[in-house]
């Protein structure tokens, strides 16, 4: 059985971590299919770690491709193969595994693309912007040769690895009973073409932000979700926003509800028009509450600050205590997270156990993020299997 990620706290992962990085001259070979913000911020991690090896990059856009090669020149990277296609890429024998960073409604044909390989993909998140495409990824996955990871780095944030490790582990207080998270922060950030800005191509804001929380949620909740619903909508953002003479959809607010099977009870808030970055994680069972929290920003050089409270009689964390994962690992990219995530998605490639999260684990957090975009639209309560066998969906065992 793979070790959970909540197995070691926050301080020991980085410990770790830090004691086992490599030179960069040796271990598997990686190839990044799209070096946009999200594969740039990869081939830093990659760079930093030091226990993989940059061999090949591809990216329809040449300023990506531009902006991907002074990266690696300014972090010693050794300039890395650019081909100047997807079938160039997969003909490589000498590439070991891959990473999609695409935008969101590309994942599905560029994941369909590498199968033929045989060889492990990285996906980043959502897996999918259709459940229907999703549901399919699943099956694949569990009979094909490689190993499949989804980008779902939030897990690996310092605040999270210590709260799972205190409700999981140590079971400090008691069954769950009710999760609620936050997220608050600025609007969506500029990226190629703006595909961020459309639901078409995004599958939505509580799809392409979200899904990491929905993820949180639903391994906290170690149950699966039955019911869910949402009010929210655009206030503020990108409101007169066009781009090739389409207007923007995206909403920038949102409450969101989720009933799980097990009892438990969940809510999701979301401000997409804050002027700093702010997550809150709260878990409260009979002897007391978990509260995980975060403090970041998008202004150069204002660091991270992570806390963990731990509200039961005689706790050390009772009054709460800063976790934030050191300075060269914070810095890396997404609080530091990024990097736990390519630890485990390396140390898996060398052939060792590390937990990542699974299509499994990616479909179900679509189909929470699914069904709240829905309701957000519908305004009616969306329930989980009528919701998915309304598009022809099996479910299957959660994950």
């Amino acid at each position: 059985m793979r070790p959970h990620f909540y197995s070691r706290q926050s301080t020991d992962l980085a410990r770790y971590a830090l004691e086992n990085r490599g030179d960069g001259g040796s271990g598997p070979r990686l190839v990044i299919i799209g070096v946009g913000m999200m594969g740039r911020e990869h081939l830093r991690v990659v760079a930093l770690l030091g226990r993989a090896r940059l061999r090949g990059i591809y990216d329809a856009s040449p300023d990506s491709i531009r902006l991907a090669l002074a990266d690696c020149a300014a972090h010693g990277v050794a300039e890395p193969l650019v081909y100047d296609s997807l079938d160039a890429a997969c003909a490589d024998p000498h590439a070991d595994a891959y990473m999609v960073c695409t935008p969101n409604f590309s994942h599905w044909n560029l994941f369909e693309g590498l199968l033929a390989t045989g060889k492990p993909i990285f996906l980043e998140k959502p897996m999918a912007t259709s459940l229907a495409e999703a549901r399919r990824m699943v099956d694949i996955a569990r009979d094909y040769p490689g190993l499949v990871q989804l980008g779902m780095q939030y897990r690996f944030k310092a605040q999270y690895v210590d709260a799972f490790h205190e409700v999981q582990s140590q079971q400090v207080i008691g069954p769950v009973k009710t999760i609620a998270m936050a997220e608050y922060r600025p609007p969506f950030l500029d990226k190629v073409g703006q595909w961020n800005k459309f639901n078409r191509y995004s599958g939505g804001t509580l799809v392409e932000k979200c899904c990491h929380y929905f993820d949180l949620i639903n391994q906290m909740a170690a149950g699966i979700p039955t019911k869910v619903y949402a009010q929210g909508g655009r206030a503020v953002n990108f409101l007169d926003f066009e781009q090739d003479g389409e207007c923007s959809d995206i909403d920038d607010h949102a409450f969101v509800s989720i009933t799980y099977d097990n009892g438990i009870l969940a809510n999701f808030t979301l401000n997409m028009f804050s002027q700093e970055l702010y997550e809150e994680l709260v878990v409260t069972g009979p002897g007391g509450r978990v509260v995980a929290s975060e403090q970041a920003s998008f202004r150069p050089g204002v660091p991270s600050s992570a806390l963990i409270k731990v509200e039961t009689p005689d706790h050390p964390a009772y009054r709460g205590l800063e976790v934030t994962y050191p300075d060269t690992i914070e810095r890396s990219g997404h609080s530091g997270a990024t990097f736990f995530e390519h630890l485990a998605w390396v140390t898996q490639l060398e052939g060792g156990e590390a937990d990542a999260a699974t299509a499994l684990q990616g479909f179900w957090s679509l189909v929470v993020a699914s069904a709240a975009q829905q309701s957000l639209t519908s305004g009616e309560v969306i329930l989980i299997d009528e919701f998915c066998a309304g598009q022809g969906i099996t479910l299957p065992s959660h994950g």
